[in-house]
């Protein structure tokens, strides 16, 4: 299944993709699961939205507007320098455990939304990512048991405002800016992707690779990282995990590669689809 958040007629809502459009869960269910992010929380979810997948669509994918696959996370825990490519570019010594970082839910826009370059800077940069979503929450999850806690997939944009990242050695000023982040366009549950869970990631700065790399290169793989961050937290129903970025982004390029108002960047994540977000300059 893909399932998309999106606003229409000023309303907000999420529903289950198709070939013809988008069947509008958020209606059909109503209180019982009004968000996405409630209905992940209901035991049994997917059962409730594959029971509605032979409805005619209620809305053309055209009309409406796509937000953050969870528009209100309550945690978006970030990991830095998982690919060693990126790791090196950084010069970060290696580490035996993941880093590990926050993201706020005002710095995320949906596919198709123009990021926002912020008045206070022009180092706007790029970051293609795979997000995984929560979907049984815990405590303390083993390695083993990881991927039974995850509900899917997403593309992630970890836009990063470099000069307020490197202020400090602390990364939140820097990836906290408001619509920074591209998430989307879809959920996509694990039965759409390949039997080995191995995706391609491939990142575009109007239409030229700057980024590729497989998920199977992450330093710490992603049951490793779900039983890292439910270990000194627990984990909800619509958490987010991203899951860092490979090399090639534009601070470390000669010159730098920032983003400028008109760019369009795209993170294409094999059976998962495209992320695209345009850059605007903030008024």
């Amino acid at each position: 299944m893909k399932l998309m958040s999106f606003e229409i007629g000023g309303h907000a809502s999420y529903g289950l993709c198709t070939a013809e459009g988008v069947i509008d869960l958020g209606r059909r269910l109503g209180v019982a699961a009004p968000t996405l992010r409630e209905l992940l929380a209901l035991p049994d979810w997917q059962a409730l939205a594959r029971s509605h997948a032979d409805a005619k669509a209620d809305h053309a994918l055209a009309a409406l507007t796509p937000l953050p696959v969870i528009p209100q996370p309550r945690t978006i825990a970030c990991v830095g320098h998982n690919y060693e490519e990126h790791r090196v570019e950084t010069q970060r010594d290696p580490t035996e455990h993941p880093s590990i970082f926050f993201r706020h839910p005002e710095s995320l826009q949906g596919s198709g939304v123009a990021l926002v370059r912020p008045r206070e800077s022009t180092q706007l940069d790029y970051e293609g990512e795979l997000a995984i979503v929560i979907g049984q929450g815990g405590r303390r999850i083993a390695q083993a048991d990881a991927w039974a806690h995850i509900a899917g997939v997403s593309c992630f944009n970890d836009g990063s405002v470099r000069d307020w990242q490197h202020h400090t050695r602390q990364f939140g000023p820097g990836k906290n800016f408001a619509g920074t982040a591209g998430f989307g366009p879809a959920l996509v549950t694990l039965d759409e992707l390949p039997a080995d869970r191995v995706l391609s990631l491939q990142t575009r700065v109007n239409g030229k690779v700057v980024q590729q790399a497989r998920t199977d290169q992450m330093i710490f793989p992603i049951p490793r990282l779900v039983a890292y961050v439910s270990t000194f937290m627990t984990l909800v129903p619509g958490d987010v995990i991203v899951t860092g970025t490979p090399g090639g982004v534009g601070v470390k390029r000669v010159p730098p590669l920032w983003l400028q108002p008109g760019d369009l960047v795209e993170v294409e994540i094999s059976s998962v689809g495209v992320l695209s977000n345009g850059v605007v300059q903030e008024a």
